[in-house]
């Protein structure tokens, strides 16, 4: 018996959950829910995911079976409709949708009107006595087909059409009657034979197949596969193919098409959100072509189907408990849905829905907390424009507040220009100008700071994706014209902005300034301290810091950081006149050289640690011992040499030679760490003596500090042994021996060290993933170097992220695991932790609550980050135990 490939959407019960979601992808569950709930759906089948993964395995063809089965499922639907696809007494038309595990607006491809056909028109036209929809709809099918299917540019059929237009005198399609509209079908049709160099097809079960092809096929095109590039999404998921009776929202005034949201998406306000409009298809309303009007005005046109439209918001939020995003259409007067899914929103809208709903009794705190992706509380950290500057500022334009944020850059017309400007300059601040957007554009719009459009509104493709990602947008600003051509905008008062002029967006206000406006620091209060503080209560990781300054320690303590996990001491060091004494030191040529110039460093340093401990009172604060290679301190151009050399008066060939004898073929496994230590004792001593100084001075101004002393790079016991001796010793000799409480620990970034956790565990009084060195050792990939092909493997499958950005769970975690299972085997209590980057990134933040560390740290910005990611760690392992329990008791498996 063959597997099943194509299911009904009444066929399938309680289909939201992740089983079925990823074997019909969401789209295809949530219609298959909503017909279960009983909502207005239009019938149809889905066609599994796990099909559009055979018929990429079988070399683009249908996995045996399935033809069968949609042709089974197709007479069923024909059936339940009383119509039959291609029929020429009643036909039947319909939509083919793509849709995957997650949402991806605007990637893959959609065909609606199929079916029709110079006859099938015909019939259309005379049982529904709407000629003008009827033509309506084939011109819009052929368009729509001509190009997702059959590679004809859309842009070829909208030259055609603006010519008729043009011919009649009129702006809009909408004002083009029947005969206009019948006129294009053999234009269209002779554009499709001379391009695509065959005819248009005219018999339906010929275009339904190839339509289907087309679905799974976007599933591969470059879009695709760059948004699911940046938003992290599987490669190997597949699209489900959606296959749905069509109603049609272009019969003319009493009928048409919208978006909606049962929330803002943009501001969380429990507000009806969302736009429609009259006598039109739903590609009209997300591409952007046609402003819509807003959804409340709808009660003035159609007060009944407003009225059903607002139980259906209610209904929504009841039973998927969140905000929903669903598209809708009205045939004569009956409301139809077309689709539901979680909308999209930014992370304000995140925060306040979840509050939100928690105080409306729709959600606990625990699912209040899981529902705002803690990478997205970075988008809450950015800099805002100054309200003081804006004052004075040129409004140049106004628009849609589509996703708020604020950006500043340089106007850029094309997407493929703003891609090509990034990768020459990645520090390059760009705002994307488009007439429209469109999802060719995702390149662009990723490497863009904020999105500007003339046409479309809040549903628009661009305001959509701008608000997955975070990234301001202004659509609709009906004041500006672009000239793609010649490269320029007009704005209001007759100005003119060329590529490459600043300007500055308000996405919260849907304002366009002339020119560059001030950033300042954003204000967290309200519902997102509301929210941190549940997560705070379910977390049982700790958050550090990784902190260098007084100023950035700080800015992580207002975040929530619970001490400092890493002070990299070395940048320190290339401050001011410091740079010139650790550049004697390295020159010196003897150890009381060496000492002398490090007395010069000392007070520099006695004063920075003071500062840390300052503002870190009562907190831990690990400080790594000097790490990098000492040849990083050393200028490495012939004339950087020599002014060096006449500065700190040594010849240049002295300190050539210097420099050449320090040049290491492979540096991060060469002489730095403790290794330097190891052989340059009198370098950690001035560090520690500095530690433990500033320790006493800061504790007899009534503050509590609590240093912890790292080594880096040990691999072997007897290397943390001997730097440990000399921090006894040094504790001694300063008096903080008794007065001052410290721990001396190590970091595991060699794999050896990991190896042999269980000696290392019994002198140290911690651990501490480096997991930047420690991937790298592991892996045997140079992070330095690594860019030039690891975008190769994370696009091929080989490592599913960059193991640099998030912990190659199944080899560095591997030895992570060996590593504590050996350390808490000899000692039980030692603290182990993780910082660099990695301790900000979620799955990284999720695996580490996994494998039972105490503590996370990572940058200041990425401390609320941390903060959720380790709450939604702790809550997902009660649930996932919960269930186990419960599936224990029933006697069945766990999942």
């Amino acid at each position: 018996m063959s597997k099943q490939y194509v299911y009904a959407f009444d066929e399938v019960k309680d289909a939201n959950t992740k089983e079925w979601i990823f074997k019909l992808g969401n789209k295809g569950a949530q219609l298959a829910e909503m017909t279960a709930s009983g909502l207005p759906v239009p019938p149809g089948f889905t066609i599994t995911t796990e099909a559009c993964n055979q018929f990429y395995a079988g070399g683009k063809n249908w996995p045996p079976g399935l033809e069968a089965q949609v042709k089974e499922k197709l007479a069923a639907l024909e059936k339940k409709m009383g119509k039959k696809l291609g029929g020429r007494e009643n036909p039947l038309f319909l939509s083919v949708r793509s849709g995957s595990y997650v949402s991806m607006p605007g990637m893959m491809d959609t065909v609606l009107n199929l079916g029709m056909n110079d006859e099938t028109v015909r019939v259309f036209a005379e049982k529904t006595g709407n000629e003008r929809a009827a033509f309506d709809s084939y011109r819009r099918f052929i368009t729509m087909f001509g190009d997702v299917v059959m590679g004809v540019k859309h842009a070829l059929f909208e030259e055609i059409l603006d010519k008729a237009k043009e011919t009649k005198g009129v702006k809009f399609d909408t004002e083009l009657d029947a005969a206009d509209l019948k006129a294009l079908i053999p234009k269209y049709k002779e554009l499709v034979k001379k391009e695509a160099g065959k005819d248009f097809p005219q018999d339906a079960w010929e275009q339904l197949k190839m339509a289907i092809d087309a679905v799974f096929n976007s599933w591969n095109t470059p879009r695709a596969v760059s948004y699911r590039r940046i938003n992290h999404l599987r490669n190997d998921a597949g699209t489900g193919v959606n296959v749905q009776a069509m109603v049609f929202g272009n019969m003319g005034e009493t009928s048409g098409t919208g978006v909606s949201f049962t929330r803002n998406p943009a501001t969380g306000e429990k507000e009806h959100y969302g736009e429609f409009l009259i006598n039109a298809q739903g590609e009209d309303v997300v591409a952007g072509i046609r402003t819509p009007k807003p959804i409340d005005e709808l009660k003035d046109v159609m007060p009944d189907v407003y009225e059903q439209l607002l139980k259906i918001y209610s209904t929504l939020e009841k039973h998927y408990k969140d905000l929903q995003d669903f598209e809708f259409t009205i045939e004569n007067k009956k409301l139809y849905l077309l689709q539901t899914r979680n909308g999209k929103r930014t992370a304000q809208a995140a925060v306040k829905i979840a509050v939100d709903m928690q105080e409306e009794g729709l959600l606990s705190k625990e699912e209040a907390v899981l529902k705002v992706k803690p990478e997205q509380i970075d988008q809450l950290l950015h800099k805002q424009l100054d309200q003081v500057a804006i004052k004075e500022a040129n409004v140049i334009a106004r628009g849609i507040n589509a996703s708020p944020g604020a950006a500043v850059g340089k106007i850029v017309f094309t997407a493929e220009k703003a891609k090509e400007l990034f990768d020459a300059n990645p520090s390059e601040q760009l705002i994307l100008v488009r007439t429209e957007t469109s999802p060719e554009d995702i390149e662009g719009m990723n490497v863009a700071k904020g999105i500007l459009t003339a046409r479309g509104g809040a549903t628009s493709h661009a305001a959509v994706v701008c608000r997955g990602m975070g990234k301001p947008c202004v659509a609709g600003a009906g004041d500006i014209s672009i000239n793609e051509k010649a490269g320029e905008m007009k704005a209001k008062a007759g100005l003119t902005f060329k590529e490459g002029d600043w300007i500055s967006l308000d996405g919260g206000t849907g304002e366009v300034f002339q020119g560059q406006i001030p950033l300042v620091e954003p204000k967290l209060k309200g519902d997102f301290s509301t929210l941190m503080k549940w997560a705070d209560s379910f977390r049982r990781l700790k958050v550090k810091t990784n902190a260098d300054t007084p100023k950035d320690a700080k800015l992580a303590l207002d975040f929530g950081a619970e001490g400092i996990g890493l002070t990299r001491t070395e940048h320190m060091f290339f401050e001011g006149d410091r740079i010139k004494a650790v550049r004697e030191m390295i020159l010196a040529e003897n150890i009381e050289g060496r000492r002398k110039a490090l007395e010069k460093l000392l007070p520099y340093q006695r004063e920075d640690f003071a500062g840390l401990f300052e503002v870190m009172d009562g907190l831990p604060v690990i400080i790594r011992l000097l790490d990098p290679p000492l040849h990083e301190f050393l200028p490495k151009e012939d004339e950087e040499i020599e002014e060096l050399a006449k500065e700190i008066g040594v010849s240049k060939e002295k300190l050539q030679e210097t420099v050449d004898n320090l040049h290491e073929f492979n540096p991060m496994l060469g002489f730095r760490g403790c290794r330097l230590g190891v052989v340059y004792p009198e370098i950690n001593e001035m560090q520690i003596k500095a530690i433990f100084e500033a320790a006493l001075q800061v504790k007899k101004k009534g503050i509590k500090p609590i240093p912890e002393i790292e080594v880096p790079l040990v691999g072997n016991v007897r290397e943390f042994l001997k730097i440990k001796d000399l921090v006894r010793g040094v504790a001694r000799e300063t008096g903080a021996e008794g007065k001052v409480p410290y721990k001396v620990g190590t970091m595991i970034e060699v794999p050896r060290a990991a190896l042999t956790a269980d000696e290392i565990a019994k002198e140290a009084d911690f651990l501490s993933f480096g997991t930047n060195d420690l991937t790298q050792m592991t892996c045997g990939f140079s992070r330095d170097d690594a860019g030039k092909f690891l975008k190769h493997y994370t696009g091929q499958g080989i490592y599913e992220r960059d193991p640099f950005q998030s912990i190659d769970q199944g080899g560095v975690g591997l030895l992570m695991k060996l590593c504590i299972e050996k350390a808490r085997s000899v000692n039980p209590k030692i603290g182990i932790g993780i910082c660099g980057e990695h301790g900000g990134e979620p799955k990284s933040v999720e695996f580490c609550h996994a494998i039972g560390l105490n503590d996370v740290s990572c940058s200041p910005y990425r401390v609320p980050i941390a903060r959720l990611a380790a709450a939604q760690a702790a809550i997902k392992e009660k649930l996932s135990r919960g269930k186990a329990e419960a599936a224990k008791k029933e006697g069945k498996k766990p999942e």
